[in-house]
């Protein structure tokens, strides 16, 4: 990467190339001319994006719903839905032009993949001095984490069991864990995911063989079946948290049995939205802001278990959201 000068950059810097998606499985780059940034706008180029598996594998396979179509738009978004669009909200840059207090920061932006843009000021967060770039593409699953412990309303000493161990549901117990007097225990299909839960101090339990009396029983696992078996290990009175978008597949669940009368909670998680109890004095940004504060920790970088050069995405896109192995990859945009 060259050295920031602390100066603009010539204007030549102005042709941009994006992914993006122009039918259902299908992608290609694209490129796009970009105005100079006018007053209070910044001109970014892309370090590092990172891909949330989940969600754009739904957008890229065009399993968003119509009625959705509107609450599904990410910030910076190109095009429409279903299709032809530009999608993706994990990106970690440098400034290069525009605000002078901006000038050579490195800051995370929700935005496409895409390796040189253009967007207001106020849509840059600089990340945290001791924060490495690298791992600042968690940044947008970790701000979901953390509605997500909101949501739930864990209380020191709650026995939590999050479903799913994927970027997700590892950085919601990772977060749990971190309440005190808490008991966690995350739940995978994948007895690989064991490793990770133990690199972050984590119990971990192999479904469906779990059994147990929670007082939060979180899924993040984006499986109907894994909804259902919350129900069952959910206590008397305990909260369950869905987590999970499930896109156009319909989800039955089992709610006979002793669902009512152990009144339980089913309560939906969605980042789109801050809590109604801290509405009043969270914003979207402050809430950002504290998610890239909470990613100073060295051993998150395990969720980070792949990389492919931006100059590669075209081809390997599709393989990158097919592959159940898959936590958060990384598109690097240096080499």
């Amino acid at each position: 990467m060259t050295p920031d000068t602390g100066k603009p950059q010539a204007s030549n810097a102005s042709l941009a190339r994006a992914l993006w998606l122009p039918a259902a499985g299908r992608c290609r780059m694209g490129a796009e001319t970009l105005p100079p940034p006018a007053d209070g706008e910044v001109l970014v180029r892309m370090l590092y994006s990172g891909i949330s598996r989940g969600t754009e594998d739904l957008v890229f396979n065009g399993r968003v719903p119509p009625a959705e179509f509107q609450r599904m738009r990410c910030p910076h978004m190109g095009g429409g839905f279903p299709f032809p669009v530009k999608y993706g909200y994990a990106a970690v840059g440098q400034v290069k032009a525009g605000k002078a207090d901006l000038i050579g920061r490195m800051v995370f932006c929700l935005h496409p993949h895409q390796d040189l843009f253009v967007v207001g000021s106020e849509a840059v967060v600089p990340l945290p001095g001791d924060l490495p770039p690298a791992r600042a593409v968690l940044a947008a699953n970790m701000e979901t984490a953390l509605n997500i412990i909101w949501d739930a309303g864990i209380l020191p000493g709650d026995r939590v069991a999050v479903f799913g161990a994927g970027v997700v549901g590892t950085l919601v117990a990772y977060l749990a864990s971190r309440i005190v007097g808490t008991q966690i225990l995350l739940i995978d299909r994948n007895p690989e995911r064991q490793a990770l839960a133990d690199h972050l101090g984590i119990a971990f339990a192999l479904a469906p063989a779990t059994v147990g009396d929670f007082d939060v029983v979180i899924n993040a696992s984006g499986s109907g079946d894994a909804l259902a078996q919350a129900i069952e290990l959910a206590g008397q009175e305990a909260r369950i948290i869905e987590a999970s978008w499930h896109g156009d597949k319909p989800v039955t669940l089992p709610l006979g049995g002793a669902f009512h009368a152990r009144r339980l909670t089913i309560a939906s998680s969605q980042v789109g939205s801050v809590p109604a109890s801290r509405r009043a004095r969270w914003t979207f940004a402050r809430r950002l802001a504290k998610a890239l504060e909470l990613l100073r920790d060295d051993r998150l970088d395990v969720l980070i278990n792949a990389e492919t050069r931006f100059a590669d995405l075209e081809i390997a896109y599709p393989g990158i959201l097919s592959s159940p192995e898959t936590l958060c990859h990384r598109i690097n945009y240096q080499e």
